[in-house]
């Protein structure tokens, strides 16, 4: 299972029927297929249940789309890091505006999962609120402006000013930290748009997964981080 690199594209799977059981498996290998066809970094944050069935089916990183800071325990309902690890995850999703955590919590589950060698992805969704956050050294940042998500209004074109402020914010603080971003993303020339305002990548959900055609909605957005990254050349 490889690690996550930029510039990257990470497909959410969410609660969708879509992307749930043999569906979910089905639209990881339509991922992987379009990712080593194109040579363009892709991953996949199925459900929980999901992670065991898929991550030793595709060579693509698979992410958790959460966990708890907790140590293995009496934690009932909670989701462990080393058993994500376990069931083949290279990290984790964490703090998406569906299911936030307090700032304490996201920094234990980053130390957590630095000691397990797991990566995380924090979602955030004002560019003040990812910049404090990156002061807890993730590797990645994901800016993702809850009002735009599911809207297939993408951030990267209804309001940009979030993107650059983020980008301009974290360097301050933490320059290591890749900043990403998601909402509204649905199609390549969204992905186009977030590349060339200086992310490196993009966090998708309902654009994939409620797509009538999942495979060709990933190549549309491949293809526009390749047009993104061909133009800076």
């Amino acid at each position: 299972m490889s690690s996550l690199k930029p510039p990257l594209i990470i497909i959410n799977f969410k609660t969708y029927l879509e992307a749930t059981g043999q569906r979910a498996l089905d639209l990881a290998k339509k991922c992987e297929k379009v990712a080593q066809e194109l040579g363009v970094n892709i991953a996949v944050a199925p459900q929980t249940v999901d992670i065991a069935r898929i991550a030793p089916s595709v060579s693509i990183p698979v992410l958790a789309q959460h966990v708890d800071p907790y140590p293995p325990g009496a934690h009932t309902g909670s989701t462990l890091m080393e058993a994500i690890k376990e069931a083949g995850a290279v990290g984790t999703l964490v703090n998406h505006s569906e299911k936030r955590l307090r700032a304490d919590e996201i920094d234990e589950i980053v130390k957590r999962a630095s000691s397990l060698g797991l990566e995380v992805v924090i979602c955030a969704n004002t560019p003040e609120v990812a910049t404090s956050l990156s002061a807890f050294k993730p590797k990645f940042i994901a800016i993702e402006p809850p009002e735009l998500i599911g809207t297939g209004k993408a951030v990267s074109k209804a309001k940009p000013e979030v993107i650059t402020d983020t980008i301009k914010l974290i360097r301050n603080v933490n320059p290591e930290v890749i900043v990403i971003c998601g909402a509204g993303i649905t199609n390549g020339n969204d992905v186009e748009a977030a590349i060339k305002l200086g992310t490196e990548g993009v966090l998708v959900a309902s654009g994939v997964v409620k797509a009538k055609d999942q495979e060709a909605a990933v190549r549309d957005l491949a293809e526009g981080l390749i047009r993104a990254y061909s133009s800076r050349k």
